[in-house]
């Protein structure tokens, strides 16, 4: 009886072998390459496999007629396939679709720098690289400068970018431009931005190709997001020879809440003891700041954000005459900035958000000059260029803004986003008791998108249209990038735009009977970057139309172009404990504008530019060590003085400045003082003592001229900084391994 039950059981295996069939293929991505580790299986069944590296399958099946074949990986669509099994089936062929991941999707980078995009593993520039950047003393222009595309400038504020002037790169804070994003001009001297790197979580430097989203910057873009809820309840203190402050930020207990206050004092009067100044400064810099900020989520997961910033600050600074040797030019100002912000972020659901800001600003100066004797008493003239150098002078700019923006996600990651701005800008000086007041409304529309055909491929394409009543002009402005991933960690990206930007105040108050100034960028980029190492390399063209020029009168006849290369390289791998960048420009441009007699290179472009950023961390002594060197050669400078018989400007005289040299040096102690985490600080700028400068100026008649240097050859800082609630020692460690 055994043996026939085992001979019954063998002949019952054979039956099942023989209807057993196989099915074999291969499994294939759109460029056709083989998936590996794709499950291919027949639905409702045990039957099937895992693909090779190659992509290929086989298995067998007793499941016969027709069947779905399901294919199924990771990062790619799940495929139900119909096929009909009645004998071996092979050679079959499935092509499975990449699924769209922002994770892994191309980016659109002709143009821009970004940091703080935690959903990416590549960052270029984040908070705590502007806070130990060698020689920047925590100032984001002055980091930001370290970057290609920017221009080392040291006699004026701003960021000269791509042969842009600096008033045509613009600022924005949480989607709202700022409309007095640095202290008050003093005459030679560079001022500092208002906002320190630590209110922001990200940062976007975009030295030109910006998003439609922006607009009013001719040449670049610098675009800042501010930061959410903290992660806990802090409080931190400053104690430095210069300035002194203290602040606190509370988070609530549900985690939804918070607010915070800082206060800061600064007095460089103790400092200019020690450091003597090339310049007689018979009021010593003395500044008042102070912030708040509320920011809680909403019931849908949103957030809303208020920050309110007040400064004021005072100086005066004395120099001698260039005309004359027994006489003296004071200068004196007295400013107050009040500075709000309001935004707010919302989910509306079914693919929906909305992002909204509203931004109010306030600036006041008062400024004079005056000519002294020796013994610092005023003097007065009859001639009239005498006359000139008695000035006073107020300004009060104010500037209210609204901001919509409605994003709506597409198939994919694509998304289509689009809104509509207001800006109403009132300014009011009154110059020697002579009164001008400028009111502007302008209004703008915007839409654009985010198109991704694959994880490899996307574009970016956006218009925006502008009106201003102070011009009466209105302007369409379209955009365009495209991206392609040429391989692992490496993408290709073109851009083109056209970019509007109204006259300044100073050429409006004059007259209204202006037009835009207009430039077209044109932008190739390669990049390959991932968390240790970052390669780019970027070409340009930039033309501009339609400038400003004063002389013989003012009109939008003046033109130009900026064409170069840029490269950046960072590396924070190779060496242990050495993260580093290297950043080089190249410049070719000439601009007719102003009251310049035809195309000259502008007095604010060099040739070359490059920076290297150093920054070592060394755990054994919880230090780091930063180092910033900068190089340009030399800008041109020119008399231009006017031809009283033509009516025209003509080059009295030109040439070129040295060539620029500047070590910064930076160093950061972290350790724990009386229960709080402490970070001591020092800084030092132009360590080699080079000698530096920026262009001329030029005595009435023109015979003299005198250079533009700074006030001194250093910029000596040290400075404790206590923190209560925070540990900022893990941060330093964590940005420099």
């Amino acid at each position: 009886m055994k043996n026939i039950l085992v001979f019954l059981v063998m002949i019952f295996s054979f039956n099942l072998a023989g209807a057993q069939v196989k099915i074999s293929g291969n499994v294939r991505d759109a460029k056709g390459r083989g998936v590996a580790g794709a499950s291919i299986a027949i639905k409702n069944s045990y039957d099937g496999a895992t693909t090779d590296s190659l992509g290929q399958f086989s298995f067998r099946t007793t499941e016969m007629g027709e069947q779905v074949l399901e294919v199924s990986s990771v990062g790619f669509h799940t495929i139900a396939q119909k096929i009909t099994i009645a004998t071996d089936l092979g050679g079959l062929r499935i092509t499975v679709k990449e699924k769209l991941d922002e994770l892994k999707a191309v980016m659109v980078t002709a143009g821009t720098f970004e940091a703080g995009d935690r959903k990416r593993a590549t960052t270029v520039l984040s908070t705590l690289d502007v806070l130990t950047t060698g020689g920047a003393n925590a100032d984001i222009t002055a980091a930001v400068r370290t970057l290609p595309g920017a221009q080392q400038i040291g006699d004026q504020e701003g960021l000269f970018v791509r042969g842009g002037a600096g008033y045509e790169t613009k600022q924005y804070i949480d989607g709202t431009v700022v409309n007095n994003p640095y202290y008050t001009s003093v005459p030679d001297v560079a001022q500092r931005g208002r906002f320190g790197p630590a209110l922001f979580k990200g940062t976007v430097f975009s030295t030109g190709g910006y998003s439609a989203l922006y607009g009013q910057a001719l040449s670049s873009a610098l675009i800042l997001e501010s930061i959410d809820l903290p992660d806990q309840s802090t409080a931190n203190a400053s104690i430095t020879p210069i300035f002194v402050g203290a602040g606190y930020q509370k988070l609530e207990k549900n985690k939804k809440v918070s607010w915070g206050a800082n206060y800061g004092y600064t007095n460089l009067t103790a400092y200019f003891e020690v450091v003597k100044q090339k310049i007689d400064y018979f009021k010593v810099p003395q500044f008042h700041t102070a912030d708040f900020n509320y920011r809680f989520k909403t019931k849908n997961g949103g957030m809303v954000k208020y920050y309110t910033t007040f400064s004021s600050n005072k100086l005066g600074i004395r120099r001698p005459d260039i005309d004359s040797s027994f006489l003296k030019d004071a200068f004196a100002l007295q400013s107050t900035n009040w500075y709000n912000n309001l935004s707010w972020k919302e989910s509306l659901g079914n693919g929906w958000r909305l992002n909204a800001g509203a931004s109010y600003s306030t600036n006041l100066d008062n400024i004079s000059n005056e000519l002294q004797d020796k013994l610092n008493q005023p003097k007065t003239y009859d001639q009239q260029w005498l006359k000139d150098k008695n000035f006073s002078g107020r300004t009060r700019q104010d500037l209210s803004q609204l901001k919509t923006v409605f994003e709506k996600k597409l198939r994919g990651i694509s998304s289509l986003r689009f809104g509509g701005e207001y800006w109403y800008a009132y300014t009011h000086s009154n110059f020697n008791n002579k009164s001008k007041e400028l009111t502007d409304h302008f209004t703008a529309t915007f839409a654009e998108t985010d198109i991704y055909l694959t994880n490899n491929l996307a574009a970016k394409i956006g218009v925006r249209g502008e009106y201003s009543s102070v011009i009466d002009k209105f302007n369409v402005a379209p955009r365009l990038s495209l991206a392609y991933k040429t391989g692992k960690d490496a993408q290709a990206s073109v851009a083109y735009g056209t970019f509007y930007q109204k006259p300044e105040n100073l050429q409006l108050v004059q007259t209204t009977a202006l037009g835009y100034t207009r430039a077209t960028h044109y932008i190739a980029n390669y990049q390959k970057a991932n968390k240790y190492y970052t390669f780019r390399l970027e070409g340009f063209y930039k033309k501009y139309h339609d400038l400003v020029k004063t002389s013989p009168v003012y009109n939008n006849d003046g033109e130009g172009y900026a064409k170069g290369v840029e490269l950046f390289w960072r590396d924070k791998k190779t060496i242990k404990g050495l993260d580093y960048w290297i950043s080089y420009s190249y410049l070719d441009t000439k601009r007719d504008y102003l009251n310049y007699p035809g195309k000259l290179q502008p007095n604010f472009a060099a040739d070359h530019t490059t920076s290297l950023v150093l920054k070592r961390w060394v755990s054994k002594i919880s230090t780091g060590f930063n180092f910033t060197y900068s190089y340009a050669t030399g800008r041109p400078y020119y008399n231009l003085r006017l031809d009283n018989t033509s009516m025209k400007y003509r080059i009295a005289d030109q040439g070129e400045t040295i060539d620029y040299h500047n070590l910064g040096f930076s160093f950061n102690y972290v350790t724990r003082i009386a229960g709080s985490y402490a970070v001591l600080v020092g800084s030092a700028t132009n360590v080699l003592g080079s000698k530096q400068v920026f262009g001329y100026n030029y005595s009435h008649d023109g015979k003299a001229k005198e250079p533009i240097t700074p006030p001194a050859n250093r910029f000596l800082f040290i400075g404790l900084f206590l923190s209560w609630g925070v540990d900022r020692t893990q941060d330093a460690i964590n940005n420099n391994l």
